[in-house]
């Protein structure tokens, strides 16, 4: 798959950009409405946890909207690229029907018009991080790690669901659901330390609880990802299982997806 990139990294650059320019073509406010709903969103839950039900964070001297914003900004990443990707296939039908096209390329195309609005999301993160906690340390830079974890595992999830999609239209559905379920079901809102001792363990079987943990970790615990090997393993494992999934699934029903739209 990285040969394929690397030998088609022009089309891909080209076609991601224009993903993410015309979203929102039309609008008056443009490619700005990436940016205002989980903005708002943040700003929401912020104001009904911290000031409404007086919530505090699980780490001392660190900020409410620090804390949170940490785990809700990874999860939007997560949460729209898979909603992206599972979609792709669908939304570009038009080059599925092209033999000389390989759609294999079109999750990531997605993934990177994604990551675009996460860049800044990131970005925006750091300064509040910053202005909270007065500065940033070098466990910043593993945010980077993190990233391509959470790329990695977009495109695993993306590969099967995009490929029964377009067999069982519901499959979007599903997945709306599911990630619906998922902002409540992973520490994003709530602590994972909440939970006695000898049942966190059951969080942590979430493979996004790795992702958002570990930016939290990056920007608030300052911890080293490689200082909790186990949870880093069991991410891996289950992310290279759903890889196998999703290229045998996308293997063996990519000569029938052209019949199918």
């Amino acid at each position: 798959m990285l040969k394929k990139l690397w030998r088609n990294k022009e089309i891909v650059k080209d076609l991601a950009i224009n993903d993410f320019a015309t979203k929102y073509a039309g609008s008056y406010l443009g490619i700005f409405w990436a940016f205002i709903q989980p903005l708002i969103t943040i700003l929401v839950y912020w104001c009904v946890f911290e000031f409404g039900l007086k919530a505090q964070t699980p780490v001392p001297n660190t900020s409410y909207i620090a804390w949170f914003s940490t785990g809700m900004i990874p999860w939007f990443f997560f949460s729209d690229g898979v909603n992206a990707v599972t979609n792709s296939l669908l939304e570009y039908g038009y080059l599925v029907k092209k033999v000389v096209f390989d759609v294999e390329l079109l999750p990531v195309i997605k993934i990177l018009s994604t990551w675009m609005v996460h860049l800044v999301f990131v970005g925006l993160m750091l300064i509040v991080a910053i202005i909270t906690n007065g500065s940033l340390s070098v466990y910043a830079f593993q945010i980077i790690y993190y990233m391509l974890a959470t790329i990695v595992l977009i495109y695993a999830i993306g590969k099967t669901t995009s490929a029964i999609v377009l067999f069982f239209r519901d499959v979007s559905q599903i997945v709306n659901i599911i990630l619906q379920i998922g902002v409540w079901a992973t520490p994003i809102i709530w602590s994972y330390t909440i939970i006695p001792e000898q049942f966190q363990w059951i969080a942590k079987l979430n493979p996004v609880f790795y992702i958002v943990d570990g930016y939290r970790q990056s920007i608030i615990d300052k911890e080293w990802f490689f200082e909790h090997p186990a949870v880093t393993v069991y991410f891996w494992i289950i992310t290279l299982i759903l890889l196998f999934i999703g290229k045998q699934t996308f293997k063996t029903l990519k000569p029938y997806f052209a019949d199918v739209i």
